[in-house]
Order: C-alpha cells, then sequence, then structure tokens
C-alpha cells in the first residue's frame, strides 16, 4: 500500500532551502483527507495497472489542491484562519510567503509530471488534463465565481456550476489521469462527467456539515457564512440538499459499474467519501 504521506514529504525533498519551501511544507504536509491521490490510486488498480505508477501524478494532485487551499485562505479571498485544524498559511508564516508558497505547489505539481517513469504522450496528456481541470475552465472558474456570489443570493443552478468547477473539475482530473496511465483514452469524457458529479456531490456534503458541525469538529473555518454565501442547505433546505447529495452519489456509482473494470475497491472508497462524518 501506498503511504501518499512518505511520497509527499519525498516530493519536495529536492528544493532549496527557503522560507518559502517551508510554508509549502507546512502546507502540504498538514495532513487531510487525501482524496484526489487515493482516487487516482484506485482507478489505476481498478484498471488492473500497478498504482505505484501514479505517485508523481498524486503528489502533483495534492499539490494543486494545497496550493488552491493556501490561496483561498487568504485575506483577499475568504480571510479564513484555520486550516486542516491549525493556522492556515498566511497567519502561520506571513501572506506573501503564503502567496508565493501556492505559486510553487502549483509548478512543483507539472514538474513532477514532467519527471514521471511513463511516456511522454501520457506525461503530455495527463499535463493537458491537470492544467484544464486547474486553471481557467475549471477549478480558477469555480473560484471567480465564487468571489462573484459573496453577499448575492444566486439560483441553484448557479450553485452547481460554481461546484463542478471549483472542486469537481479536481475530483475529475485523477479519475482521467488513472485512465490515461492505463491507456483508455475512450472514456475521458465519461470520468469527467463522474468527477464532477462526485465534486458536487461532496460540496453539498461540506455545505450540510458546516450546519451540522463546529469549526473545531471540522478542522477549518465556516467562512461561507461569514462571506454570505448562497450554499445548497441555504437554497434548498438541508433535507432536499441530504436528496440531491444521495442522487449524485447513486449515479456516480451506477456510472462506475457500468464500466468493464473491477471497480469494487473504488465504490467502497466512494462509500467512505459519502458516509463522512455525517
Amino acid at each position: 500500500m501506498i503511504n501518499i504521506e512518505i511520497e509527499l514529504e519525498k516530493s519536495l525533498k529536492d528544493c532549496e532551502t527557503s522560507k518559502v519551501l517551508d510554508a509549502m511544507n507546512y502546507s502540504l504536509l498538514a495532513g487531510g483527507k487525501r482524496l484526489r491521490p487515493l482516487l487516482l490510486f484506485e482507478v489505476c488498480r481498478a484498471y488492473g495497472i500497478d498504482e505505484t505508477v501514479g505517485i508523481p501524478f498524486a503528489c502533483a494532485l495534492e499539490m494543486i489542491h494545497t496550493y488552491s487551499l493556501i490561496h483561498d485562505d487568504l485575506p483577499a479571498m475568504d480571510n479564513d484562519v484555520l486550516r486542516r485544524g491549525r493556522n492556515t498559511c498566511h497567519i502561520e508564516f506571513d501572506e506573501a510567503s503564503a502567496i508565493l508558497a501556492g505559486d510553487a505547489l502549483n509548478t512543483q505539481a507539472f514538474y513532477l509530471i514532467s519527471q514521471a517513469s511513463v511516456r511522454d504522450d501520457q506525461k503530455i496528456k495527463c499535463i493537458e488534463i491537470l492544467a484544464d481541470c486547474a486553471g481557467i475552465n475549471g477549478m480558477i472558474l469555480g473560484q471567480a465565481l465564487d468571489l462573484e456570489a459573496e453577499d448575492k443570493k444566486i439560483s441553484y443552478e448557479e450553485l452547481e456550476r460554481l461546484h463542478r468547477n471549483k472542486t469537481g473539475k479536481l475530483f475529475a482530473a485523477p479519475l482521467m489521469m488513472a485512465s490515461v496511465l492505463a491507456d483508455d483514452k475512450v472514456h475521458l469524457k465519461f470520468w469527467h462527467e463522474i468527477g464532477e458529479k462526485l465534486g458536487v456531490a461532496f460540496q453539498i456534503q461540506d455545505d450540510i456539515l458546516d450546519v451540522t458541525k463546529t469549526s473545531t469538529e471540522l478542522g477549518k473555518s465556516n467562512s461561507d457564512i461569514d462571506n454570505h454565501k448562497s450554499t445548497s442547505v441555504s437554497l434548498l433546505g438541508i433535507d432536499e440538499a441530504k436528496k440531491i447529495l444521495a442522487k449524485h452519489f447513486d449515479e456516480v456509482n451506477e456510472m462506475i459499474k457500468s464500466l468493464d473494470i473491477n471497480s469494487d475497491k473504488l465504490i467502497a472508497l466512494l462509500d467512505g467519501i459519502r458516509n463522512r462524518q455525517m
């Protein structure tokens, strides 16, 4: 079994010592659910390929995710002080170091993929996928929509578009990258749809937890309420939000089961995500 924490530690070992590197390590190694690496490894296993081939790609995904959290927490964005049960990066260090740490994790992610021991065409395709899912047509678009939604009441359709980009695209990336590593490019759009649907369900679940758990229990601030953002719970009510959450998870499971892969452990992982802290 791959220990992603050890692999993440190793991923920055060749970087020059600096305060920014300290900030990168502080945020990258702060724990977390590591769902994106886990999804990548489980899809690799489902296709019957050695999951160790996915290590640099899994580390790259976690670097992109961590950079997004560092920047989300900044005063200019959500202005959060708690992340993964401890100070956010800009509180522990300073705002400039946090910005640079996020920038550096972003670029280091693509460097890691460039050094992976797979065919060049696979590396290029995975770089394309990650750049698209994390960029202006993906996660960053979602972040922009999120900022625009502050102090506004938006429709649920607008909120779902936000979630599909901000959260769903970075869930789609590990599924698609694992498919590329398994030489299955036929189902890339299918995996993309699964990832977006999973991301929406995950974000609805976050919205529910935000009103049923404390910041201490969650290990993070609840800035959506402080920033007057619309959530699935505020727009639909908790009961309807739970219905939509269940519907999305059921659809994800059925879509995966329709593929000719050994998906039992992947489904078990998704069931674990579905039942987290609920």
